[in-house]
């Protein structure tokens, strides 16, 4: 039985970085990166526990094991990844429903990823269901951006709701994609 909760002791968030570390490009094949899914980001243990404050990572869990998680990073942490940092400029300037995302409230969905065993069913869906009735009171929207050559989870965020606000390309092809919470 999966169970949806929210990150909050060393265990659970060790366990958040070990299925990072099994889903970052450079440990799986390309094969595998194009039809399942990958990481971007290889988060470390401090700075995970500090994003988990106010609000708390999304995980689920079968029995003690975390099976999959979506990361909450609020925009103070915004320099604390120097790659993501033109992501929140980018942000911040996108006008949507007639007024600056900058002017709203949001925060950045800072990473999901599903251990394989539990692909295709409804995990991604359920941690996205949990976030969203844990942080609608607070967020009016969350926000975060997929690398287009990141197929598989473009398709599962616009199956969950998410569109796409902005395309660009820096390097890679990125896609921007927003969630309303209310």
């Amino acid at each position: 039985m999966i169970i949806y909760g929210t990150a909050s002791t060393d265990q659970d968030f060790q366990q958040i970085l070990d299925l990072q570390s099994c889903n970052l490009p450079e440990n799986i094949s390309t094969q595998e990166a194009q039809s399942q899914g990958f990481v971007t980001i290889n988060h470390d243990f401090d700075l995970l526990k500090r994003m988990n404050t106010p609000f708390s990572h999304i995980i689920a869990k079968e029995g003690t094991k975390v099976i999959g998680y979506t990361l909450v990073m609020m925009r103070s942490f915004a320099a604390e990844i120097p790659v993501l940092v033109p992501m929140f400029d980018r942000i911040n300037g996108i006008e949507y429903g007639g007024k600056k995302l900058s002017d709203t409230s949001y925060f950045i969905m800072g990473q999901v990823c599903i251990g394989k065993l539990y692909r295709g069913k409804g995990v991604f869906a359920g941690l996205y269901g949990e976030m969203k009735k844990r942080m609608a009171k607070d967020f009016e929207f969350i926000i975060t951006e997929v690398a287009t050559r990141n197929t598989r989870s473009i398709q599962a965020h616009r199956k969950v709701g998410f569109e796409t606000i902005l395309k660009y390309r820096d390097g890679e092809e990125w896609e921007v994609v927003l969630l309303p919470l209310r």
